[in-house]
């Protein structure tokens, strides 16, 4: 083959809508020197068979701002490249058939508020009006987006290729990668039964197949193919091109106009997983047999709701494998196991939708080296050590798919594939009435039952049945001493000569403190957003010990460790599984620390913001005055051998003074009353410190560059476009995030997150006030502020500073 090449800058793997996608968007910013290879045609894997829908509500801003880019793309393809895409904009309905469901779909209006969407409220005779064929009898209501819409997924990827190649990228088809080469852990190319490319970069988009294929490179791609049917009607009376696409998620079922015709699938709870123990050979093009006794669960269901389905001819009961995912987001970004190894799968039946912008995304990533916004929900570094057994992923996988149409609500936690990761207490909280949630594998107690309560969540919109039990812990945190199973904590080793250098390069505060020293610090892009929010502890000339989030041990790893600047002698180690954490919390904390240690404790002999050595029960603890629930307290990092000897210790010694066991929700009530803010929420990479209130944590005084110093310097000498801020509520009002910020009557941004804070007695969310100039703390004191709450305004409070204890006198006494 003649013009074959032998050389690129990027190999893309896979030929669905993702790649194209990646490809069309690489070479528009240039790239032209881009290989896509396709094993068979052009869509013969998952696209061919996919359903078409493009809705772009998500519950995060900018995977919302992903799925618009989408459709602006899909605006103008066509026009662009000559190709039919088949797409429409004849917009989406979501219906209501109960008030719970009501409830969702009006925070759902409030969160397209908040995102700068426009989604309409209809009552059900409205809603008749725009899809005649539904019964509405049962509806409460129903929200239309009038920006959605449906594209042909064949055609649309043929036109993403064509405008790939007219911006010079280079497309294969019949092409088979066989291998990634590798040396010494770094790309050189891909071998293909063509022959060899050599490059530097590989991007993987090949669906359902990613998971096996990475893995051959040592990459994890968690991810399960699953059977997804839909129906393809012929044509029926009333059915016309601009009806729009229809979500009935109370019958599980959605549906769009085809030819005339009907499209009807949906989301059964007892989905089939396929293909787990590889996909077989040749599988292109290929559909699997039609199930029609397990679709008709879902047939019953909608002829609930368009009766003239029944006697409609059937043309095709498609049943086509789709990669879900564990968490049901799809799964972008450069692999923290390999180098230039960037992946695109996992899309969960939304990958048409998802399709333009994550190809955009995707190739700013390969290009850049980092997404153009913060794009945490599908990163791929957001799994953990449970996604590397295919059995645990498919069990949670099955779940995720068979809650996708389920009620979202507040707080719902997962409960396949538990119990997996225990902290030493476990079976001794549980028997205490230890009400457990899960995050990355690990069991946590989130609240403990008492008073002959069941230790189990009972979902709603409004207050949860835990709301007293947590009550009940924060005062006792507040007034006494609580302990914290922590243990789930990630925690790294840094460790060689030139720890302090490689730390004092990653991190934005100053780490090069004397041995003993605690430092809060974030860690910057070159853009100056926070990637890392963490505690660092010197326990050696040559070594750090760093304390980082559960849910961000793989995302933190990767970014200290692909940051250590080369030639610099410093090795990070994980050591999470090696020690448990117990937090004592409270104004009492030191009178029962005291009497189970002969260490020194007092604020003169143990300062904040220090760590040492101590002895407690025969177990050497590394203690850290450390807090993020705004009292007295100590983090107790001890061998997890220790774990329940140091407990009971504890429990003993603290009997008198009220020590309780306290959870994971107590400490977000806490810390929302003391203004610690949240990584994933409040904080991440697209929000800076100086824009969340910590450039007090940012080491610009002194003469050490640092990773986004530049970035830093520029917010500091110029000012900031938004502003974190609290904003309170009367108690009545139920906050949890996403609800739409409202200075003098124009929107400026929404809630991070939300809670109650039980000291203060007020409903309390965290926000950005927005602005399109650079802005002070006197802009944001100086309106007048509403929030919206599933649709409604309501008044509300604003500060800048802590509503408890805002000059940390309980904190340092």
């Amino acid at each position: 083959m003649s013009n074959f090449p032998t050389s690129a800058k990027a190999v893309i793997i896979g030929g669905g809508i993702v790649g194209c996608s990646t490809a069309y968007h690489l070479a528009k910013m240039g790239w032209t020197d881009v290989v896509l290879l396709e094993r068979k045609k052009l869509t013969s894997g998952t696209t061919f068979h996919a359903a078409g829908l493009v809705g772009q509500l998500r519950s995060n801003a900018n995977i919302t701002q992903l799925l618009g880019y989408s459709v602006d793309l899909y605006n103008t393809l066509e026009q662009e490249t000559g190709q039919a895409t088949g797409w429409k904009m004849n917009g989406g309905l979501r219906l209501a058939c109960n008030e719970e469901r009501w409830t969702e779909v009006k925070r759902q209006a409030t969160t397209a508020h908040s995102f700068g969407l426009e989604m309409q409220l209809l009552t059900p005779s409205e809603a008749r009006e725009l899809w005649p064929l539904m019964t509405t009898d049962d509806l409460v209501g129903a929200a239309y987006m009038p920006t959605d819409g449906q594209a042909n997924p064949s055609d649309i990827t043929q036109s993403l290729a064509k405008g790939a190649r007219m911006a010079g990228a280079s497309i294969f088809e019949d092409t088979k990668v066989t291998r990634v080469e590798l040396e010494d852990g770094v790309i050189k190319g891909v071998m293909t039964d063509k022959g060899f490319i050599e490059c530097e970069k590989v991007v993987l988009c090949g669906g359902q197949w990613s998971r096996d294929f990475a893995r051959t490179v040592g990459v994890n791609v968690p991810l399960a193919p699953m059977e997804h049917q839909y129906m393809v009607t012929e044509r029926i009376d009333g059915v016309t091109p601009d009806l729009p696409t229809l979500r009935d998620p109370d019958r599980l079922t959605y549906y769009k106009e085809e030819v005339g015709g009907l499209v009807m699938g949906g989301y059964e709870p007892n989905p089939i997983p396929w293909a787990m123990n590889g996909i077989p050979k040749g599988f292109h093009y290929t559909l699997l047999d039609s199930n029609f006794d397990h679709f008709e669960q879902l047939v019953e269901l909608a002829l609930g709701r368009v009766p003239a389905l029944e006697t409609a001819g059937v043309k095709q009961l498609v049943n086509g494998p789709e990669s879900f995912t564990p968490d049901g987001n799809f799964i972008l970004g450069e692999a923290p196991e390999l180098k230039n190894f960037f992946v695109g799968a996992g899309f969960n039946a939304y990958g048409i939708a998802a399709g333009g912008g994550a190809g955009m995304a995707l190739a700013e990533w390969v290009a850049k080296g980092e997404p153009p916004f913060d794009l945490w929900p599908v990163d791929i570094r957001r799994f953990g050590r449970p996604h590397f057994d295919s059995d645990w992923v498919r069990t949670r996988t099955v779940e995720a798919y068979g809650k996708h149409y389920t009620m979202a609500w507040p707080f719902e936690e997962h409960s396949s594939g538990r119990p997996c990761r225990k902290s030493p207490l476990y079976d001794k909280l549980r028997a205490k009435g230890a009400c457990f949630g899960e995050k990355l594998g690990w069991e946590r107690p989130n609240w403990f039952a008492t008073n002959g309560m069941e230790a189990r969540d009972v979902y709603s919109f409004g207050r949860q049945n835990w709301f007293g039990a947590v009550g009940d812990e924060h005062k006792a945190c507040r007034e006494a001493a609580v302990l914290f199973d922590q243990t789930s904590f990630a925690k790294f080793t840094l460790k060689g000569p030139d720890a302090e250098a490689a730390l004092s390069w990653i991190a934005a505060n100053d780490v090069a403190k004397p041995v003993g020293s605690l430092i809060y610090t974030q860690m910057l892009n070159d853009r100056g957003g926070i990637e890392c929010d963490l505690t660092v502890v010197r326990v050696a000339q040559d070594e750090y010990y760093i304390v980082t989030g559960t849910g961000y041990a793989t995302h933190d790893f990767d970014w200290i460790s692909r940051n250590i600047p080369e030639g610099m002698n410093a090795q990070l180690v994980d050591v999470t599984s090696s020690y448990a954490v117990l937090s004592l919390m409270g104004p009492k904390a030191r009178d029962i620390l005291q009497q189970v240690t002969r260490d020194d404790v007092s604020n003169e002999g143990f300062k904040f913001g220090t760590a040492r050595t101590i002895g407690i029960a025969g177990c050497p603890i590394n203690a850290l005055r450390v807090t993020y629930v705004g009292e007295l307290g100590w983090e107790l990092h001890l061998p997890v051998e220790y774990a329940t000897t140091v407990y009971d210790a504890l429990m003993e010694a603290g009997r008198d003074s009220g020590l309780r066991d306290a959870g994971y929700r107590a400490i977000e009530s806490l810390r929302l009353e003391k203004g610690y803010r949240a990584w994933g929420s409040d904080i991440g990479a697209d929000h800076t410190p100086a824009e969340a209130g910590l450039a007090w944590a940012v080491k610009l005084k002194q003469n050490i560059d640092f990773k986004g110093r530049k970035a830093a310097e520029g917010q500091r000498d110029n000012g900031v476009k938004k502003i974190l801020a609290c904003f309170t509520t009367e108690p009545d009002i139920v906050l949890s995030g996403r609800e739409t910020i409202y200075r003098n009557g124009e929107r400026v941004g929404w809630l991070t997150s939300g809670g109650y804070g039980y000291t203060v007695g007020k409903s309390i969310g965290y926000g950005y006030v927005r602005a399109s100039e650079a802005i002070g703390r006197d802009f944001v004191l100086s309106g007048d502020y509403e929030l919206e709450v599933a649709t409604e305004r309501v008044p509300c409070a604003v500060q800048l500073g802590p509503l408890y204890d805002p000059r940390m006198k309980r904190v340092k006494c």
